[in-house]
């Protein structure tokens, strides 16, 4: 999980890896040397709004089976006052902020490519070592810490991605669309078979009891294990959404490329326009899906939700333009994004040692008396102690200590 944000994003027109003869690509307003704010603040966001997701698979009953046993789960839009917070709460975070992540992710991407150019190294290069190193970090998060790791898929499609920037724009355009394609119509087909077989296709919307009190009353050595006997249905989302991250890279690379990432008046430009057509297109059909009920999920998370991802970046880069000096939540977001690596781990074991059995275990103590509140609660406090401690740990530190060890490894290798 890049954090880097440096200024020029591309090769020139016959220089630099690859050699793609794309014509200049440097974005308009993103000088030499020059960092792009936007991003970082864009990834503190991506960072928090995760866990926006994340903190009720943590809280549910199974933790991180609970969802592939049971399902969806949600408060549905009508019910209790409870209910309906619930369902706003997860309606604005369920797959927009990891979409905005991944976005991100092929933007930083393209700024190593740039990088590298500038250098005149070849490319990928040392690159490969960088994603090997992310997906070993992953391997470790997925077995230690949180079943649902996004880093192992990260990096099998930033080795993908980084061997396609050396292709032509043209090969890259084709791959992009291929792959939005592709994915659709795996979403399509799932959501058909979820939608004919009903419960016989989803799950019986039941976790076992002996899941149940794994995760609420089962030692830390016990989820391991869980979870590498079932390591293969744990890593399914990577594989069923690798269209979506492909195509989701070649977006970030594009619209860095296009200078929407810029503070100058063309970034701001794009940006407006990504707004309208992201939120415009994407929350009508997000509740749509949600009204659908859970047949819809799929369409719902993978399809409609990038879309508001879209706008989200319209959106949040229309509030820090109109920041005339940052404060401290810009300061503190900047300073997440910064550390993203670290904070996105963090958040994980913090929410493990407050959910299940071997920390404190609330999530079985206050179980459905005080959720969603409680929950949200937990939302709250991680993501207040990741603004403060980052912001705090960038005062005498100049990165994360995960993107230090990241360094370090990476050097001696």
């Amino acid at each position: 999980m890049t954090t880097t944000s440096g200024p020029r994003t591309g090769p020139g027109p016959t220089t630099g890896p690859g050699k793609t003869g794309e014509g200049p690509t440097r974005p308009v307003g993103t000088g030499e040397g020059r960092r792009l704010p936007l991003l970082d603040v864009l990834r503190g966001v991506a960072i928090l709004g995760t866990l926006m997701t994340n903190v009720w698979i943590f809280t549910a009953p199974g933790g991180e089976w609970g969802v592939l046993a049971a399902g969806p789960a949600g408060g549905g839009l009508s019910g209790s006052f409870g209910e309906a917070a619930e369902s706003v709460f997860r309606l604005l975070a369920d797959g927009k902020f990891l979409s905005l992540l991944t976005i991100l992710f092929g933007a930083g991407l393209a700024i190593q490519y740039g990088s590298a150019e500038r250098r005149g190294q070849p490319w990928p290069g040392r690159y490969r070592r960088r994603a090997l190193f992310l997906f070993a970090e992953g391997t470790v998060h997925f077995v230690l810490v949180f079943a649902w790791d996004v880093l192992m898929g990260y990096a099998v499609t930033a080795l993908f991605v980084a061997w396609l920037l050396t292709r032509s724009a043209r090969a890259r355009r084709r791959v992009m669309w291929w792959a939005a394609g592709l994915h659709l119509t795996v979403m399509g087909l799932l959501t058909a078979a979820l939608a004919l077989n009903g419960s016989e296709a989803a799950g019986d919307g039941a976790v076992s009891p002996e899941v149940v009190d794994l995760y609420a009353h089962g030692s830390w050595s016990d989820q391991i294990a869980f979870r590498l006997e079932n390591a293969v249905a744990l890593r399914i989302e990577p594989v069923l959404s690798a269209g979506l991250l492909v195509f989701l890279f070649l977006l970030g690379v594009r619209l860095l490329r296009a200078g929407a990432f810029g503070s100058d008046d063309s970034g701001r430009r794009i940006r407006a326009r990504m707004l309208a057509w992201g939120l415009g297109l994407g929350v009508p059909l997000n509740v749509a899906c949600a009204v659908g009920g859970e047949d819809w999920f799929l369409l719902g998370r993978y399809a409609a939700a990038p879309l508001v991802a879209v706008g989200y970046i319209g959106l949040i880069g229309a509030l820090v333009d109109r920041v005339v000096r940052p404060g401290p939540m810009t300061r503190g977001l900047t300073s997440v994004g910064r550390t993203a690596l670290s904070g996105y781990v963090l958040q994980n074991v913090l929410c493990a040692l407050v959910s299940y059995g071997f920390g404190l275990g609330l999530a079985a103590r206050l179980g459905d008396t005080w959720r969603p509140w409680w929950v949200m609660a937990l939302w709250a406090a991680v993501s207040a102690l990741l603004l403060v401690g980052s912001t705090l740990w960038l005062r005498r530190f100049s990165a994360g200590p995960l993107e230090s060890v990241q360094r370090w490894a990476l050097r001696r290798s």
